[in-house]
């Protein structure tokens, strides 16, 4: 993969940045981390060297110095929200956080539940936590939030929310997903800190967008794709141009909250530390990418899988017009289409050649494979096949999988577990291969080169299986599924 980012810089301006901002608030600070924490996979597509795990190994360097409380909506617990990434509940992913921050040794200061109103489910959610020894704190849902600043800095607001109890000078607040109540947790902490007589601030950590890059850079594209779904839109800061004459870009939530927060601020501290939302972050991203060219590059092909995504769940459900008329209106202004990649018009060429499904994918090296559907392989199993291949240096009509290795899976599918399709899965060849690796050099070879495909984009003339997307995704690499079925039918598994 070409490096368009240098990530050993990043954690090390980072940590000193954040360091900073505590130092400025008398060594107390709340952090609100917007954003994915552990699997940033997002900044590590439109930032080539970026690491998914970057933000945890910087904090890593703080950790004596870290608390972490995880936010969670109890509206998000009663109705079951899931991440669309991992395909986990909000409430499963808190365990997951909790068990991933006491695994690289982070105090857990406890879970706070925002907009609690006596749900059923959230009130069984929290018990389950306690049973577990978990700290929960209930914040309310407040009368004129967030315009009524009086009421809510006030005893009937914040005042009627649990304080958490945190010993350590960083404060992290993160969540499994937004519209959590992060930043009115961290204001909530603030204002029952300032009741108790104790310095604290809060400053926000959101990658994206990125605020020292221009408005329409690829980078910020690209962030705007990620969301077309929430309408988000960066625009640039008015209150960051105003008091310093500097053009620096945020997304319109926090321009739009702004004077509200600032307020808030005002009344709970007697002053506001911040003009402006720019000035509340302390991302470094900007600062770091030392290939623009690679990034820009990096960040249209992340539009484009934007937008085959939308295009796909639009197709599956019939919900997401506006979503995907976005994302076509982003990607004219970042100049791509959807053949960017040649693997686009590769897969669709293969598919009319050979009148099945097929693949294509460009691999690191430059190379384009595809992939057919075939009486022994779907076109998923057919294209890991053919890109192992080509890596691992095994000539093209030679076979990799023994018949041996072979022939049981296909018995155990369409015999036993009552399959109509004998086509093999990516995931069933994938076992096959591992099979004939115990006998064969070039099988193992093979095996050996799949760690190579991460980051790799492939595209298909139709929607792919969960089996298949699941086995391409847990291999790093990138799906992009033209929006058609197979077959025609109502009902597709």
């Amino acid at each position: 993969m070409r490096i368009g980012f240098d990530n050993d810089k990043y954690i090390s301006l980072q940590a000193e940045k954040i360091r900073e901002r505590i130092g400025q608030f008398g060594g107390k600070l709340y952090l609100e981390f917007g954003g994915k924490l552990f699997d940033d996979y997002h900044a590590s597509r439109v930032l080539p060297g970026f690491a998914p795990d970057s933000k945890i190994r910087m904090l890593q360097s703080l950790r004596e110095d870290v608390e972490v409380i995880i936010v969670i909506n109890a509206d998000n617990i009663e109705n079951a929200k899931r991440r669309s990434d991992i395909g986990i509940t909000y409430g499963e992913d808190t365990l997951r956080l909790m068990d991933a921050f006491r695994a690289l040794e982070f105090l857990v200061g406890g879970v706070c539940i925002t907009h609690f109103t006596g749900q059923p489910h959230a009130e069984a959610f929290q018990r389950r936590l306690e049973s577990m020894g978990v700290l929960v704190y209930r914040h309310h849902l407040i009368d004129g939030y967030p315009s009524d600043v009086d009421g809510i800095v006030s005893d009937q607001g914040f005042g009627k929310n649990d304080y958490v109890e945190t010993t350590r000078p960083l404060v992290v607040v993160t969540a499994p997903g937004p519209g959590s109540g992060k930043l009115a947790t961290c204001l909530s902490q603030l204002y029952h800190e300032n009741k108790r007589g104790m310095k604290a601030g809060y400053a926000k950590y959101e990658t994206f967008p990125v605020w020292n890059l221009p408005l329409r850079h690829p980078v910020n594209i690209a962030y705007e794709a990620a969301t077309a779904d929430l309408d988000d839109r960066n625009i640039i800061d008015p209150f960051h141009l105003e008091a310093y004459g500097d053009v620096t870009v945020n997304y319109n939530r926090d321009v739009e909250t702004f004077p509200v927060l600032k307020a808030m601020m005002e009344k709970i501290a007697g002053k506001s530390p911040y003009q402006s939302p720019t000035d509340m972050g302390v991302n470094m991203v900007g600062l770091c990418i030392c290939d623009d060219a690679i990034c820009q590059e990096a960040a249209r092909n992340e539009i484009v899988r934007r937008y085959f995504a939308a295009a796909e769940e639009l197709r599956r459900t019939g919900v997401g017009a506006a979503t995907l008329s976005k994302i076509e209106l982003l990607m004219s202004q970042a100049d791509v289409t959807c053949d960017f990649s040649p693997a686009h018009q590769a897969a669709l060429a293969k598919e009319e050649a050979t009148g099945g499904p097929a693949a294509a994918m460009v691999l690191p090296d430059g190379e384009l494979v595809c992939g057919k559907t075939s009486d022994l392989m779907g076109a998923a199993a057919s294209l890991l096949i053919n890109a192992v291949k080509h890596l691992a240096g095994i000539e093209r009509g030679s076979y990799v999988v023994s018949d041996a290795a072979l022939e049981p899976i296909c018995r155990l599918k369409t015999q036993h577990l009552r399959s109509r399709n004998p086509r093999l899965h990516s995931d069933e060849i994938l076992i096959a291969l591992s099979l004939s690796s115990a006998t064969s050099q070039k099988a193992a070879a093979t095996v050996d080169a799949l760690g190579q495909l991460a980051g790799c984009d492939a595209y298909f003339s139709v929607i792919i299986s969960d089996a298949d997307r699941s086995t391409y995704r847990n291999l790093g690499i990138n799906v992009c599924c033209e929006p058609k079925y197979e077959r025609r039918a109502y009902y597709h598994r």
